[in-house]
């Protein structure tokens, strides 16, 4: 594994917690060697996690919209910053750099970039693993929605297999070591 996205908050949320974790991810990703590849921005969650695996050593991608690098929320200190004119071009060049997504918590924005990853694996149009690194049971009702979606016979069991879920930073490293299943069409049982 080569270059992993970190999907997360422009907020640090409520709780230490999240930044404790964001922070040793960072750090963690870069004693391993692992390329980071983020939003770009030097608020919240992205703001730690990018700063920490800078301040180890490592090196870090930020992809960032205009829209956003001119409202000031841009990290300067980054190994390179490529800024795109679309949140859609934003997303498909993250995609495009990374091996794997690790996901930490975040609102509306982290749960958009997680879930078109997720779909683009159940679609066949890229194999990237997909961790949620679970903080505190931040993810919990996610996971009863995903459950949910089974039994409801929206998403199949090996589709729902698609996100995966980590409680610790070492289980999510190890756990985006691991490609997703081969593609399976989501029309044919």
């Amino acid at each position: 594994m080569a270059a992993l996205c970190v999907f997360c908050g422009s907020s640090p949320g409520s709780d230490g917690v999240y930044v404790d974790v964001a922070e040793e991810l960072g750090r963690t990703m870069a004693g391993a060697g692992h390329d980071l590849i983020y939003g770009g921005g030097h608020v919240g969650l992205m703001g730690v996690v990018a700063d920490a695996a800078l301040e180890a050593g490592g090196t870090v991608t930020g992809v960032m919209t205009e829209q956003l690098v001119a409202a000031e929320v841009a990290h300067r200190g980054l190994s390179r910053l490529e800024v795109t004119t679309s949140m859609h071009e934003r997303k498909a060049r993250m995609a495009e750099l990374s091996d794997a997504v690790i996901v930490l918590p975040g609102g509306f924005g982290t749960l958009d970039e997680t879930f078109e990853i997720i779909t683009w694996n159940q679609l066949g149009l890229v194999r990237v693993p997909v961790v949620f690194l679970d903080v505190g049971g931040y993810f919990d009702a996610l996971f009863r929605f995903i459950v949910s979606s089974v039994g409801a016979g929206f998403v199949s069991a090996r589709h729902a297999a698609l996100a995966r879920r980590a409680t610790t930073v070492d289980e999510a490293l190890a756990a985006v070591s691991v490609p997703p299943d081969e593609f399976a069409p989501k029309w044919l049982d």
